[in-house]
């Protein structure tokens, strides 16, 4: 057995209280202790010793008989840094040289977070595939708080405090981190994406190609055919930063590849949901979160309404706001007049619901109830009447729930259609049959007839989802045949319109499904949004 030399060896109290790991050796003969750093044959830091062969310890055995008093080896500090502590930080050597200084502005060993890309550019799993340098002279961070003979300046030399810099995490806020994260993520899988422009300022135009898509071209001409059941997932859209709202197709057949979503994040944005899957613009006009917004019938403006009290008309094609006004309380609905599309209904937090002229800019009618929020609009009889959705329901009452509205008079035509004591966040009016759907909070769809006295079916009901207080929205399918609706718990219900019993149940979201929308020309399109701020196109 060749005798080993101990060169320093202390008694230290801090070491014997902690149990030893015991190291393996790598292919090169190196030591892994339990960090995962490779270190040096013949050194063992884990126990604090320095451990040599016999000729190194009689060689320097020598030197001490030499020069007892320069050569003396320095006392040592053992086991106060780090497990993963580089070995010159742990034994500190007195240096006579002077300290070398590197330049601030470039770096000798680069690491990830000084590179030129942010750290949010750099995946994890690319950081590890990069070329490492060997554990003993990578930085790491170790404490010395105690250590007098390591103590330094109070900044330290450059050099050190570059290999600080270079293993230190820089702090980045969670809301930076998210919002790098997102884009990072949308511009790998869509590309750069057109950021909407600051509140206040006029947004770029909309760039729309002149011709047809390709997947819309072959049923313009042609009769709709029946729905069909969608299964897949076409495209996952997830730019918004909040909650999605709602979402509407372009009402123009040859341009209803756009869709257009709105977001508690104050934006709104305009897709291309049935070619690319790429977000054409996003508007960012309010200060608030956009609760409403509407395509005009002409397909080429959009009005929008937020939380910030403000309304909004603009031009897609050149990007100027045709129409701008102050509503006095929060908007959560919109809807033009349908025979004049000039002229534009409004409702939200207040007792009153607003008609605007856009030509003027004025309110040209208002329509009070007892009430204190107006949450669905929904035009009937070619717009010569209107129903408002409220949230008057109370314990003891149920009247005022759904109020019937004569639109010139601003006279009310009945306010008892629903007699149940459950709010209705959203209606939707059946594209061929005289009737009309109510979202009801009591987790079912009501089902009445669209003239008076718009009585309620008692014999069809459409339940097997949750509301739980969202305002989830519902809608006929263009051919009359199906019903969808969102749910809280994140599905997508289908329901036959004839019979009742559910078509389809699709396991849309991870959040609550707020709306959903059929495609206008294609038969198996369906878009759905959550709360979550994601929107999914399923065919």
């Amino acid at each position: 057995m060749s005798s080993m030399a101990s060169l320093v060896s202390y008694d230290d109290s801090d070491s014997e209280a902690e149990t030893e790991t015991v190291g393996s050796f790598n292919a090169a003969g190196q030591m892994k202790d339990a960090s995962g750093v490779a270190e040096p044959p013949g050194q063992d830091f884990a126990s604090g010793i320095l451990v040599r062969t016999k000729e190194e310890a009689q060689s320097t055995k020598h030197s001490f008989r030499e020069d007892p008093g320069s050569h003396r080896l320095p006392l040592a500090r053992l086991g106060k840094g780090g497990w993963g502590s580089c070995p010159s930080q742990r034994l500190q050597w007195p240096r006579k040289e002077p300290e070398v200084t590197f330049p601030t502005s470039e770096s000798s060993h680069p690491s990830l977070w000084t590179t030129g890309a942010p750290a949010s550019h750099m995946p994890l799993a690319a950081a590890h595939l990069k070329q490492v340098k060997p554990s003993w002279d990578f930085p790491k961070l170790s404490f010395h708080a105690q250590s007098k003979p390591e103590t330094i300046g109070k900044n330290g030399t450059s050099f050190q405090r570059k290999r600080r810099e270079d293993c230190v995490v820089p702090y980045t806020p969670k809301r930076l981190r998210q919002q790098q994260a997102l884009s990072t993520e949308t511009c790998k899988n869509k590309g750069a994406e057109p950021q909407g422009p600051s509140v206040g300022c006029a947004p770029a135009p909309l760039c729309v190609a002149p011709r047809v898509s390709e997947f819309i071209q072959p049923y313009l001409d042609s009769q709709y055919k029946e729905t069909k059941v969608p299964r897949k997932v076409l495209f996952h859209l997830r730019s918004h930063r909040g909650p999605v709202n709602s979402i509407q197709w372009c009402p123009v057949l040859s341009k209803s590849h756009m869709l257009l979503s709105t977001s508690m994040d104050k934006t709104y944005k305009i897709w291309n949901a049935v070619d690319s899957g790429c977000c054409l613009q996003t508007y960012s006009l309010h200060n608030e979160a956009v609760r409403a917004a509407q395509w005009s019938p002409c397909g080429r403006r959009i009005l929008s309404g937020g939380f910030d009290f403000a309304l909004h008309l603009t031009d897609l094609e050149t990007g100027t706001q045709l129409f701008s006004g102050q509503s006095g309380f929060r908007i959560t609905t919109l809807k033009f007049y349908p025979k004049d599309h000039n002229i534009f209904l409004c409702g939200g937090f207040s007792s009153e619901m607003k008609a605007w002229d856009i030509r003027t800019g004025k309110v040209v009618r208002g329509y009070k109830a007892t009430i204190q929020q107006t949450l669905d609009i929904l035009f009937l009889q070619e717009g010569s009447e209107f129903l408002s959705s409220t949230d008057a329901s109370t314990r003891d009452s149920a009247d005022r729930t759904i109020i019937a509205w004569d639109f010139r008079t601003s006279a009310k035509i009945s306010n008892q259609i629903f007699h149940e004591r459950y709010t209705c966040p959203s209606l939707a009016l059946h594209p061929r049959e005289p009737v009309f759907l109510a979202q009801t909070n009591g987790n079912y769809l009501a089902l009445f007839s669209a003239v008076w006295p718009y009585r309620m079916s008692r014999r069809r009901r459409y339940e097997g989802h949750k509301v739980e207080g969202y305002s989830v929205g519902c809608e006929c399918s263009p051919g009359g045949d199906l019903l969808v609706t969102g749910s809280a718990d994140g599905r997508v219900l289908m329901y036959s319109f004839r019979t009742a019993s559910r078509a389809c149940t699709l396991q849309g979201h991870t959040q609550a499904c707020v709306g959903t929308t059929y495609h206008p020309v294609l038969p198996s399109v369906l878009a759905t949004c959550s709360w979550g701020g994601d929107i999914k196109i399923w065919h």
